[in-house]
């Protein structure tokens, strides 16, 4: 059975049985005004009460200089180490640093069989700030074209341009030793 909800028109309001009464607000600012009057007196009795009733205080002597007792007597050591430290002298050998050329390094970003990836990639390295070349390589299994930055002397500053690079957004740069 279908109800025709449009027929039916507007509901009839239905009329709160229970009537609340606002209080009234004359009465509502005088009960604040008293409890406010009633605090202010309160405090200001306590702060009668509690008027001339400090403690003491205590006045303190000067010391007088002419009295003064002399320090005590400083006591003595018990170690001997002590005394064998002050005049002990530390000598250290170092060894000569050899200065002879290391292997530099390089960073390798990328190995792609197609040249356009590869250029798309030296690309992406060159907004970074940084140079790369490209590099054709003939292996067993065919022709790999590799991006390549370097040559490094130090691997802390091949360190310092992945980094560079990973900030970037380009990852997976490998450090070896330049072949």
């Amino acid at each position: 059975m279908a109800r025709d909800y449009v027929k039916k028109g507007k509901p009839v309001p239905r009329k709160n049985t229970r009537q609340q009464q606002p209080a009234p607000k004359k009465t509502k600012n005088i009960v604040l005004l008293l409890l406010v009057v009633i605090l202010i007196g309160a405090f200001i009795s306590f702060l009668i009460s509690i008027q001339g009733k400090a403690p003491e205080q205590k006045t303190i002597e000067p010391v007088n200089s002419s009295k003064e007792s002399p320090l005590p007597k400083m006591p003595e050591e018990k170690w001997e180490y002590v005394k064998e430290l002050e005049n002990k002298t530390i000598e250290v050998d170092v060894p000569k640093r050899d200065d002879k050329p290391t292997r530099p390094y390089q960073m390798q970003c990328g190995s792609f069989r197609v040249e356009g990836q590869a250029n798309t990639m030296k690309a992406k390295i060159a907004f970074a700030g940084l140079e790369s070349m490209v590099k054709k390589t003939n292996g067993s299994n065919g022709v790999w074209y590799r991006v390549v930055l370097g040559p490094y002397p130090t691997k802390r500053e091949a360190e310092a341009d992945r980094h560079k690079l990973q900030r970037a957004k380009v990852n997976g740069c490998q450090i070896w030793f330049w072949t």
